[in-house]
């Protein structure tokens, strides 16, 4: 709205300029779009090795593909995925079939839970053991997640680079080099 009322005023005194505040809330809404994007993947994709682990050790503990989902539903701590797998055991409790109700959960969260999904639905559709595919998706998981963290810790040098440009080195200069060409003036200066 502020933008706004600056785009008017602008066009009273220069009207070239009337669309500048406009196209800078645009971008301002563009950009806070991709940042919350950004986190929501940022999250599930950290949330992921975690909500597979449970899920294999509910199925080594003996529990089949819904109780197992319904169990870390039950016990996970609240997250994109758990929210997901608890809407499928809700879908379910209202009449549809479990295998339908947790095929649409990577179209509702995206590709990083297509492979645990997937390990779900063949489970519960066919009958096929759980514990080992999950487990190959726990560790693959966990590998995503380092991998990230690894990229995460390469960046941060980068982007520490103009902090230390910009604030440390020049008091350095004034605290360390600047008493020395003083000292090294005055000491010209005498004779």
């Amino acid at each position: 709205m502020v933008l706004v009322v600056v785009g008017l005023a602008l066009a009273t005194v220069w009207l070239p300029a009337a669309p500048l505040p406009l196209a800078a809330d645009a971008g301002r809404r563009v950009l806070g779009r991709r940042r919350r994007q950004r986190a929501a993947e940022a999250a599930l994709a950290a949330e992921v090795p975690d909500v597979v682990d449970l899920l294999s050790v509910a199925v080594a503990a003996g529990l089949n593909v819904r109780l197992a989902v319904a169990a870390v539903v039950e016990a996970a701590p609240p997250g994109p995925l758990v929210e997901a797998l608890g809407g499928a055991i809700k879908e379910v409790e209202a009449g549809s079939r479990l295998a339908d109700a947790l095929a649409r959960v990577p179209d509702r969260l995206g590709e990083a839970t297509r492979p645990v999904v997937a390990a779900l639905v063949d489970g519960d559709r066919y009958g096929t053991p759980v514990g080992a595919v999950l487990a190959e998706v726990a560790i693959e998981a966990r590998r995503s997640r380092q991998r990230r963290a690894e990229e995460a810790a390469r960046r941060v040098p980068v982007k520490l680079l103009f902090p230390l440009v910009g604030c440390i080195l020049p008091a350095f200069g004034l605290l360390a080099v600047a008493p020395l060409i003083a000292g090294g003036l005055r000491a010209l200066r005498l004779p």
